[in-house]
């Protein structure tokens, strides 16, 4: 259809020409209402761009000579935001000579670690940088969670030995001193 028809053909019925591929030979024209095509894509973009993850790196300082309730605190919320599912960029700061024993911020990092272990993966393992030591925590997905998280059922003694005859104790060693030495 040549263009004047096509204009004219969209004029009678109140709608747009609207070129769809240029690259085609002859272009490639539609019919419709621009402005509604237009609304149209900018929803579909909005749309995308909600179900699109930005990833955040979040950061936690400790020092190396850190207090056990100050220790607590910060990795409790290294953990929401791991929760989050934001990363976690945790730095060790060295003042004066305290750079002279990494060996002191390795162990805190260890610590972290093994809190977060669960549900947290090690990006970047710790490496010192001037005076400082850092190390980035990303959080898991909900498949590798679920893996970590199974804990190994134990056989219970009981359990073992349900086709014996022997009755089973009602309390262990441990419990029974415990009790005797309470009362």
């Amino acid at each position: 259809m040549t263009v004047p028809d096509a204009l004219a053909k969209a004029e009678d019925h109140d709608l747009d020409l609207v070129e769809v591929a240029d690259n085609a030979n002859p272009p490639v024209c539609k019919i419709m209402d621009y402005g509604k095509a237009k609304y149209e894509n900018a929803q579909r973009a909005k749309e995308s761009r909600k179900k699109a993850k930005t990833t955040v790196v979040k950061e936690m300082k400790y020092r190396p000579k850190i207090g056990v309730g100050d220790f607590e605190t910060k990795t409790r919320k290294v953990e929401s935001f791991l929760h989050d599912g934001n990363k976690v960029k945790i730095t060790i700061m060295f003042r004066g000579r305290e750079v002279t024993h990494p060996e002191l911020g390795k162990n805190i990092l260890n610590d972290i670690i093994e809190r977060v272990e669960h549900y947290a993966q090690v990006e970047s393992y710790p490496h010192l940088e001037g005076r400082n030591m850092t190390m980035v925590l990303a959080p898991l997905g909900k498949k590798q969670r679920r893996k970590k998280n199974k804990p190994e059922t134990p056989v219970a003694p009981e359990a073992a030995a349900v086709g014996s005859d022997a009755p089973a104790a009602e309390n262990t060693p441990a419990e029974t001193q415990t009790a005797e030495t309470t009362q």
